[in-house]
């Protein structure tokens, strides 16, 4: 009995993932032959019917560093009609008196001061209330988007008047170290091919927390921005949807991110975005039985099947980290269940997606192709941390009060390297 459960567990570890794989990497085809393909090149000037106000909020919290940087990015927007908001949510370095005096010389910028930092749901709530824009594209402090990012997104949501917010395409800046390079390939390879095929099948897990645009009336229709929620981002994207909205992806839309080139500051990240899936699997829970939320469930129990997937990945380097210390029954001698054909499907099968997938956002980026060297690390190291964290995030959100008020602080971002 013990050897079959052994067994079983071991080709789950291994089919999950090859299954997903072609599972994104068909929709991902559907969404580029249908969304891609035919749609207006990043060359091509759009036009739209009219030109509503677009508002860009940008929640800060100590970026005395990057926030400058940032706001020149923005004003570099070709919308016509447009205002940066950007909002210093108690910060206690030098952030505020930055924001006052790019004030004077931006001429699109506002500046909205909180005095205690309260978390990015509630500065976005604060920026919200200042302005009666149309949309509404939220923006991290450390990020720069290419100059038609707010046109793109309104273009995509005027053609729509059910698309309640838009997901850009995120990009690394900072690819000096090993970890950079491989969240590089990570972001084409994993995160944008899931994107396009969710965007496919009709329903988003997230939108991305770093660059994304709503319909101002479809945010105060689902109430705003949670403030007691890990993940804000994956908390308003599954309330848009349960409420009728439809959230898509807009791969041309690009923003360039710093990400963490520290284990301890990916860990944290990552750790933040698993307890923040949890989060929202528990709360939403009773709201998946009605007729609704039917689209829902595919992505819903896909990613209950992921938590079950790191658990059994845990269990067996367990049982295989104790038998390098102590003797073990041949019975659970892990690697004898490890079918060396799986191994070879499943290395292959990453190979093809990582490959497909950077070929499709190399319309986006030049010479991504040559991150494929770096994908070789990715399977071992990440899928460790995507299963260690995902159990940690789940007893995170199980232990986590409710109604706290998720503050954040300053993250690992790495270094740009010139």
């Amino acid at each position: 009995m013990i050897d079959q459960t052994l067994e079983f567990l071991s080709d789950f570890t291994f089919v999950y993932p090859v299954l997903m794989a072609y599972i994104w990497m068909g929709g991902a085809l559907i969404f580029l032959l249908h969304r891609e393909v035919f749609a207006p090149s990043r060359s091509q000037p759009l036009e739209l019917a009219t030109y509503p106000r677009v508002a860009i909020l940008v929640a800060c919290y100590n970026e005395e560093q990057h926030i400058e940087e940032t706001l020149h990015n923005l004003e570099e927007q070709t919308y016509p009609d447009l205002e940066i908001i950007a909002i210093n949510d108690g910060s206690s370095d030098r952030t505020g008196d930055v924001l006052d005096r790019l004030t004077k010389t931006l001429p699109r910028l506002r500046a909205v001061h909180l005095k205690h930092n309260q978390g990015k749901a509630t500065a976005l709530r604060a920026g919200h209330a200042t302005t009666r824009a149309e949309y509404v594209i939220i923006v991290d402090a450390d990020v720069l988007i290419e100059p038609d990012v707010a046109m793109r997104m309104v273009y995509r949501m005027q053609r729509n008047p059910r698309l309640g917010a838009v997901t850009g395409n995120p990009r690394i800046r900072n690819r000096g170290s090993l970890l950079g390079r491989i969240q590089t390939g990570e972001f084409s390879s994993v995160v944008a091919m899931i994107k396009r095929a969710e965007s496919a099948y009709g329903r988003l897990f997230s939108v991305s927390g770093c660059i994304a645009g709503f319909r101002h009336a479809a945010v105060q229709d689902v109430g705003y921005w949670s403030v007691d929620m890990a993940t804000e981002d994956v908390d308003i994207s599954w309330r848009l949807q349960l409420n009728g909205w439809l959230v898509e992806y807009e791969p041309a839309a690009i923003c360039w991110v710093l990400m963490p080139e520290t284990i301890r500051g990916l860990w944290k990240q990552r750790l933040r975005w698993a307890q923040g899936g949890a989060e929202v699997l528990m709360r939403y829970f009773p709201r998946m039985f009605r007729s609704a939320s039917l689209w829902m469930w595919p992505i819903y129990l896909e990613y209950i099947t992921s938590i079950l997937w790191a658990f059994v990945v845990a269990l067996m380097m367990i049982i295989f980290a104790v038998g390098l210390v102590i003797p073990l029954p041949d019975v659970l001698n892990v690697q004898q269940h490890v079918s060396p054909a799986n191994a070879i499907i499943l290395a292959l099968t990453f190979l093809l997606q990582a490959l497909f997938a950077l070929a499709m956002d190399s319309r986006y980026e030049k010479g991504l192709m040559k991150q494929i060297f770096w994908m070789i690390w990715y399977p071992l190291g990440y899928w460790t941390l995507t299963a260690s964290t995902a159990i940690a995030g789940l007893c995170k959100a199980f232990g986590r009060s409710k109604r706290k008020h998720a503050r954040w602080e300053s993250p690992d971002r790495g270094v740009i390297r010139s």
